[in-house]
């Protein structure tokens, strides 16, 4: 399934510029007929750095248009990128969607009080954080000028626990690359940047992961699970037996129809 990174781009219907660096920018798809559709960001993953960009994460945004989606593919500044890392990647997503959101609102191709966030990997991170970026402390640099709140996201094998993945060398130390240190250098950081440390944040989370990934051990869905239940949220958690890392976005694998049951629910289309 890994071979999903190497497949050619599928075209997309409009580019949104967001700021001004070569990674500000987003690609949106369009289904076919006049709307109003719910609106979709995508965010993908790579373990934030820069040799990963949005193309491969292509393939989900369109079959997921094709399920009568407006999906907006978002790219980021990531680490190998001026301005990557902390705090530019999260400055980034939360800026684009304030901005898109705001762009986007008087289509009428669009419904954007049925707006959610979707994302793999360190894409799931972000997502996650995204729905929960409301609980950031003030004083962080991650806290400032927020418009709109994303209250749906759903996680595809997302990193949900940096502290955890800190320990675990996930992406042979990817988040410390990210955050720009360890937790004991760092511990504001790591609690304004990582979703279960966000948590409760009053969202609808919905997390789906594979029991066999050996990129981002299941366990990092589990436990975000258990501790937001345990300060009294629910969110889903979806155990996909058998299944390893990428075939959470291809289109073409044996658990795709999952994938699709959950957003579509998820935005209110099922």
């Amino acid at each position: 399934m890994r071979d999903i990174l190497e497949r050619p781009p599928s075209t997309f219907d409009k580019r949104i510029e967001y700021g001004p660096e070569p990674q500000h920018f987003a690609e949106l798809r369009f289904p076919h007929g006049p709307g109003p559709f719910p609106f979709l960001f995508v965010i993908h993953g790579g373990f934030w750095q820069s040799a990963y960009d949005l193309k491969h994460i292509g393939s989900l945004c369109t079959a997921l248009t094709n399920k009568g989606i407006v999906t907006c593919n978002l790219e980021y500044r990531r680490i190998g990128n001026s301005g990557g890392g902390w705090p530019g990647t999260f400055q980034d997503v939360s800026f684009a969607t304030d901005h898109i959101i705001g762009t986007i609102s008087s289509d009428p191709r669009v419904d954007v009080a049925r707006a959610a966030v979707i994302g793999h990997s360190a894409g799931g991170h972000l997502a996650l954080w995204l729905a929960s970026r409301h609980r950031v402390p003030k004083a962080s640099p991650l806290q400032s000028g927020q418009k709109h709140r994303l209250v749906r996201a759903v996680s595809l094998a997302g990193v949900c626990d940096l502290r955890t993945g800190w320990k675990q060398r996930l992406g042979n130390g990817a988040v410390a690359r990210l955050i720009g240190g360890t937790p004991d250098q760092y511990p504001d950081r790591f609690d304004a940047a990582s979703p279960i440390e966000l948590l409760p944040s009053g969202s609808r989370q919905v997390l789906i992961h594979g029991t066999d990934d050996d990129v981002v051990p299941f366990s990092q869905s589990e436990k975000f699970v258990e501790r937001a239940e345990q300060l009294g949220e629910r969110p889903t958690l979806v155990n996909l037996k058998g299944a390893g890392h990428f075939e959470l976005i291809d289109p073409e694998s044996d658990v795709w129809s999952t994938i699709t049951r959950a957003v579509l629910s998820v935005l209110g289309l099922r």
